[in-house]
């Protein structure tokens, strides 16, 4: 018997954030599932309960990889909710979970898991969030989407 595993996209962005960031999560949320693509996020509130909403709403499946010890601290979007106990540590696994990370918004804690995506090989899509060059001024290989089907299309694609 083989299983058929379903995509994963992870998503990343401030537990607190503007309404238009929290407009375009719900779109990436909403668009990841109609495709049937299952949406990894830390849990919590902002934009990823913005996104798990967007997901929910639409029949699709939302994981909340939760920095806590109790499933209860995650938004009410959660399809599967993980406490894992390791406060901040948990970005990795976030990042890990996914082929792709959409970055929306967010701070610092934001910014540590763009790079550890960043040396994961995984690919980062940033929508209104952050970039990054290294100390010669050279771009890190953050590509920047314009709206939420952008951020979708790149996060999908085979080759950007």
């Amino acid at each position: 018997m083989t299983v058929v595993r379903p995509r994963v996209v992870s998503l990343i962005g401030g537990s607190a954030c503007t309404p238009s960031q929290a407009q375009d999560a719900e779109a990436v949320g909403r668009l990841l599932a109609e495709r049937g693509i299952i949406l990894v996020c830390g849990g919590r509130t902002g934009v990823m309960e913005a996104a798990c909403r967007g997901a929910v709403e639409v029949g699709g499946t939302t994981i909340g990889i939760l920095p806590g010890d109790s499933p209860s601290e995650g938004n009410p979007y959660l399809t599967v909710a993980l406490p894992t106990g390791l406060g901040h540590a948990r970005n990795m696994l976030v990042v890990l979970a996914g082929e792709a990370v959409i970055a929306i918004g967010g701070g610092p804690g934001t910014l540590s898991e763009i790079g550890f995506a960043l040396k994961v090989k995984r690919r980062v899509i940033a929508l209104d969030s952050w970039t990054a060059s290294d100390f010669a001024g050279d771009q890190a290989p953050i590509l920047t989407a314009q709206s939420p089907e952008d951020a979708v299309e790149f996060a999908l694609a085979k080759e950007v």
